[in-house]
């Protein structure tokens, strides 16, 4: 089974979740039913101190996972083939705990409100079946004319 960013962006150039950067995370997200999972393995140049899992890394990769899960689902509700172009409006991340950086994580995302063309995700990043980071964010449906617009 080919992941979202594959069948949608495959020559999509984002830090985290693109496909055609070789030197970014390349987070694979996966709908499963109501939600959207995606498991990711750190590097040790992923650290932000020994043993964890640098913040910004973080971030980018809840930010990823739930631009994704907002455009799967406002393609969905649009009944369209491809999903829109989302960017990020608002991104609220809370740490829970310190992440380890010698394990896999697990991206678990909803859609929790949606108003086309708005839509928004709540996100929880886990570690070892503990919820290590969360977020809530907003992703809006850009149009032709806006910088993002053709990147996938």
């Amino acid at each position: 089974m080919k992941s979202l960013q594959d069948t949608f962006g495959p020559a999509t150039i984002c830090f985290g979740c693109g496909p055609a950067n070789e030197r970014g995370l390349q987070i694979k997200s996966f709908a499963d039913g109501d939600t959207v999972v995606a498991d990711w393995t750190p590097q040790p140049h992923h650290q932000a101190f020994e043993g964890a899992l640098n913040g910004g890394i973080i971030g980018a990769l809840l930010d990823c996972h739930s631009n994704w899960t907002a455009a799967v689902h406002l393609m969905n509700e649009r009944g369209d083939d491809r999903p829109p172009v989302t960017v990020t409006a608002d991104l609220l991340v809370k740490f829970k705990r310190p992440t380890p950086s010698d394990q896999p994580v697990r991206l678990v995302a909803r859609v929790v409100e949606s108003n086309d063309p708005k839509a928004v995700v709540e996100t929880d990043l886990l570690s070892g079946g503990r919820v290590c980071a969360t977020c809530r964010a907003t992703f809006v449906a850009v149009e032709e004319g806006h910088p993002a617009y053709h990147r996938w």
